[in-house]
């Protein structure tokens, strides 16, 4: 059996990560582990033009921040750290894997097929593929 010292939790706090969520809580509180909650911060693409202002990035931070200390506040009373990382998402997520030596990524999936996948690529396929330790994927509970 997998023994988890580390848990990841990488979220985009959209309806698809929140079984991913419950199901980590549930991993780590079984194990004793550590939960380290994760939110990546797209770079900020902006086209300048009449009046265009590019967002603060320090107050999108600080909303990610707030965002990731309520979820950290629910999982009470594990041991969750927060992280905030930029850039792109699959290989920010890998990286912070690998600096704190997860032992499980738990991630939710929009489970999305043909040609929007093709389209938008898979954040969670490349984690999946890419990963040094195991990754578990949740999808949405069917709502039928």
């Amino acid at each position: 059996m997998l023994k988890c010292k580390s848990i990841l939790h990488p979220t985009d706090f959209s309806e698809y990560s929140r079984p991913a969520f419950e199901v980590a809580c549930s991993l780590a509180r079984d194990n004793k582990a550590e939960l380290h909650l994760a939110h990546v911060i797209p770079p900020i693409v902006v086209g300048y033009g009449h009046g265009v202002v590019p967002p603060d990035p320090d107050v999108r931070r600080r909303e990610v921040e707030q965002m990731l200390e309520s979820l950290k506040a629910e999982a009470a009373p594990l041991s969750v750290t927060i992280h905030v990382e930029d850039g792109e998402a699959a290989p920010a997520v890998l990286s912070l894997a690998d600096r704190i030596h997860c032992d499980l990524i738990v991630l939710g999936t929009h489970g999305r097929t043909g040609l929007a996948r093709l389209l938008m690529g898979s954040i969670a396929e490349a984690i999946v593929r890419k990963a040094k330790c195991p990754v578990l994927t949740v999808k949405i509970p069917d709502k039928r």
